[in-house]
């Protein structure tokens, strides 16, 4: 069985552009930005990594047998995609005081660009965000484009998760659906992917229903917002002038389900759209606290920083639009490109695997 998921809405209608994307590996760079920078001493060597056309679990083995050390004491802060130009962080657990020089690194792909100890280990999700540059080709209706860009970094876009988190054809979600019937995974990064795609799955039918029903920026009593810059929430329990201004200003956003274990923080409306959603995604509902998630909360809307846009010198590539901006962590450039324009991405020509899907949440 393969699970074809229902395109979600568009918060600025159907895109009147299109264009190629990632016609190479270069038409899409991804730089990756911690909260801190190394200190110089520990038990932990961070290597700073630029790597081209190589996934982060396999640059991971690629280190672990490099240092001879087990998997597990190589660690990441968030997967980046294959069909890409990325550079990340990468940690290695290495006690002792040995000087390392990693001139003899050899890994397809990889290219060290420093690297330093530090005293403690590199988590998932330690990253405050990524910087994303990218390049689309024979794009159409590039005044269309430049017009809906500006709206873009004036309003946000729905914070979607990507296509990438489902797998090729929504197979993600076939595996976290077997998982619920009883098939083991013992793989445990396979297995928070597969619940990730579940999760996310339920969280985007939520926001696709606001967008349907015109809901999706009005905050309304019994809706739970989220702090700026935080993951703080509050339930609305009267809707002022005040709510609605720091609304307008990016200081609260409005909030959708990332299920698990307990209540549901709404209430009212807002509620009774989240359970008619839950009542859909029945199997998921009951199989995701099975597996020790507990509800949370994520932002409905997604707002870019630091955007640029800049039309290409013909001389350079024709009618090719290179689009710059930053994301907080665990949010996807493809989201932002998909309100954009209607894009073609051309690694689904060079390689039918999963592109990769942070396994967070």
């Amino acid at each position: 069985m393969t699970t074809m998921l229902k395109a979600p809405a568009y918060l600025h209608g159907t895109p009147q552009s299109s264009g190629i994307l990632r016609s190479q590996m270069s038409d899409f760079k991804v730089f990756e930005q911690l909260p801190f920078t190394p200190c110089g001493e520990g038990e932990h060597l961070f290597i700073y990594i630029r790597k081209t056309g190589a996934n982060t679990l396999f640059v991971a083995r690629e280190l672990a047998k490099y240092f001879k050390v087990k998997e597990q004491l190589v660690s990441y802060a968030g997967l980046k995609d294959r069909f890409a130009v990325t550079e990340q962080w990468f940690g290695v657990h290495v006690p002792g005081k040995q000087e390392y020089n990693l001139d003899d690194l050899n890994i397809e792909g990889v290219e060290v660009l420093e690297y330093q100890r530090h005293n403690k280990k590199l988590r998932t999700g330690a990253l405050t965000g990524n910087r994303f540059e990218l390049i689309l080709r024979d794009v159409s209706a590039i005044k269309a484009l430049t017009e809906r860009w500006q709206k873009i970094v004036e309003q946000g876009v729905p914070n979607y998760f990507g296509e990438q988190r489902f797998g090729i054809d929504g197979g993600n979600i076939d595996r976290a659906l077997a998982l619920f019937s009883g098939q083991k995974v013992k793989d445990k990064k396979k297995r928070g992917i597969y619940l990730s795609a579940a999760r996310s799955h339920i969280f985007n039918a939520v926001i696709d229903q606001r967008i349907n029903r015109q809901v999706f920026e009005k905050v309304a009593v019994g809706d739970v917002l989220m702090l700026e810059g935080t993951q703080s929430v509050f339930h609305v329990d009267e809707v002022d002038d005040i709510i609605k201004q720091r609304l307008i200003d990016k200081d609260v956003d409005i909030t959708a389900p990332m299920w698990g274990a307990g209540e549901l923080m709404t209430s009212d409306e807002p509620l009774a759209l989240e359970q008619s959603i839950a009542e859909q995604s029945n199997e998921f509902c009951q199989g995701l606290p099975r597996f020790g998630l507990k509800q949370e909360r994520r932002r409905i809307r997604l707002t870019i920083s630091d955007a640029e846009i800049e039309l290409l010198p013909s001389q350079e590539a024709e009618n090719a639009v290179k689009v710059s901006f930053t994301l907080p962590a665990g949010c996807y450039a493809t989201t932002v490109l998909r309100e954009l324009v209607n894009y073609q991405d051309m690694t689904a020509r060079v390689d039918k695997r999963t592109i990769e899907a942070t396994p967070q949440g």
